[in-house]
């Protein structure tokens, strides 16, 4: 009884939590669903119901472009995070070669340099190829993640040693063990990585902000058409907002078993 008790505060407690967690997400939607004479209202629920936000919305900016554009961002700077953590951390879990660990340790270290040291020398060099206001400047510079490589290189390392082995004997050659043997059986982990870096790359607002100089390149920075000197268009603003947040939200809760596996296993089950 004793046991049962505890377990129902427990699961309150993190009932009470996740709550806590979840009431800034609602209260986004619910200001977006009010009728802009109630946008400031305090009440909990948003009644009677009304687009009219979303509707100011879309006359105001191109959210269809804005979509594509963030999402166009979002796809090509996973992808390539992806693909170039995959071959480092393959080369760094497979390969022994000179001054291996401190290559690992200096390209890891790259992670705690903070962002802002290194937005100067990209502006400059992005500014000399004339790729300022442009999505490929906002890429660019977001190709290589130095913590996914630290991700998958934990992943690597307790691959079975034996499979390569003997994929090796059977003739193969490093590429081919790379996405015939390797790449199956790490399905979970770059599935829920690649999760990851997405809704990284959807969120991100700072580094498109220095390079878009106009002011609906995405969908972040869409927000600040409804920024004035007269003030905030509230309605509208949460409008754009929660549509920013639909797509990870919905892509959170369709693979969130993917996302939960990269940080509960480590390798093979």
């Amino acid at each position: 009884m004793i046991e049962r008790l505890r377990g129902v505060g427990r699961h309150l407690l993190l009932g009470g939590i996740a709550t806590v967690c979840a009431f800034p997400v609602y209260w986004l939607f619910a200001t977006a669903l009010r009728r802009p004479a109630d946008v400031m209202s305090l009440s909990p629920i948003p009644w009677p119901l009304s687009l009219d936000s979303y509707a100011d919305a879309a006359e105001k900016v191109d959210l269809a472009g804005l979509f594509v554009n963030t999402a166009a961002v979002a796809l090509c700077s996973a992808a390539a995070q992806l693909l170039v953590a995959l071959l480092a951390s393959y080369a760094f879990a497979m390969y022994s070669f000179p001054f291996q660990r401190v290559l690992y340790l200096a390209f890891v270290g790259t992670w705690l340099v903070p962002f802002q040291v290194t937005m100067l020398p990209n502006y400059v060099l992005l500014n000399r190829f004339g790729l300022i206001d442009t999505l490929i400047g906002v890429v660019l510079p977001t190709l290589c993640s130095a913590l996914a490589v630290l991700l998958l290189r934990q992943h690597m390392a307790s691959f079975p040693a034996e499979l390569v082995a003997a994929a090796k004997l059977d003739g193969r050659s490093s590429w081919s063990i790379l996405w015939t043997v390797v790449v199956p059986n790490l399905r979970p982990a770059l599935a829920a990585l690649g999760i990851l870096l997405f809704v990284n790359a959807w969120n991100e607002y700072f580094w498109p902000a220095v390079v878009l100089r106009r002011s609906n390149g995405v969908l972040q920075l869409g927000l600040r058409s409804f920024m004035g000197t007269e003030g905030e268009d509230w309605g509208p603003m949460m409008a754009v907002a929660s549509l920013a947040c639909l797509p990870v939200l919905l892509l959170y809760l369709v693979l969130q078993r993917q996302i939960t596996n990269a940080f509960v296993r480590s390798g093979l089950k």
